[in-house]
């Protein structure tokens, strides 16, 4: 997970990404430039417009799943940004923050939300559990919990995001708010909108 700044300033977010994740992305971005490119300029017939509904379609989605996601604490709120959902929670609606398979937020309504910026490596979590002396066996036996939480160096990355993002949730409980979850439309729109041409396309054949 990467934390731009300095984590002990009092006004500065903690950002957390998955570094995996912004690489495949970018990856991913370049070749479908270069094959829906080279459809568009070299393409005869329906095939530029098939390219131009592909790219609308499959950009938007790849840039969700890989680029979007992050996660931001600061001192009033921890802010997820999933795919298709952005959620801000004040600090005083956060439960608990747990990484079993799934890095997952617990709100006090009772509603949960995964943290897809947050990764969990059952590899890197076993190899720390080996580095501390732990056996590495059941993934959930190192689960960051309030009873397990660890500020040693043997822990595997998503666990340390959880560990610090649960202590600022502590350190800040007394924040009052009401979780606020709003839609990615900038997001969900051209992908939908290259999914509908889509389809047009292949019905005119």
């Amino acid at each position: 997970m990467t934390r731009p700044g300095d984590s002990s300033s009092v006004y500065a977010d903690r950002s957390y990404r998955s570094p995996a994740g912004i690489v495949g992305g970018v990856l991913l971005l370049a070749v479908a430039a270069w094959l829906g490119g080279d459809a568009v300029f070299r393409g005869s017939g329906r095939t530029p417009w098939v390219a131009l509904a592909g790219l609308l379609f499959v950009v938007p989605l790849i840039i969700a799943f890989t680029l979007r996601p992050v996660v931001f604490a600061g001192e009033r709120r921890l802010l997820v940004r999933n795919p298709f959902r952005t959620i801000t929670l004040p600090w005083g609606c956060v439960e608990d923050v747990r990484a079993a398979y799934s890095s997952e937020v617990f709100v006090a309504d009772g509603a949960k939300y995964q943290m897809w910026a947050i990764p969990v490596s059952l590899r890197k979590r076993k190899a720390a559990a080996r580095r501390g002396g732990g056996d590495g066996g059941d993934p959930l036996s190192s689960q960051v919990s309030s009873q397990t939480l660890s500020q040693g160096p043997a822990q595997a990355p998503a666990d340390q995001a959880i560990s610090e993002i649960r202590e600022l949730a502590g350190r800040h409980a007394d924040v009052s708010g009401e979780p606020v979850v709003r839609w990615a439309f900038e997001v969900i729109g051209p992908s939908v909108v290259g999914a509908v041409l889509l389809v047009v396309l292949g019905v005119l054949g």
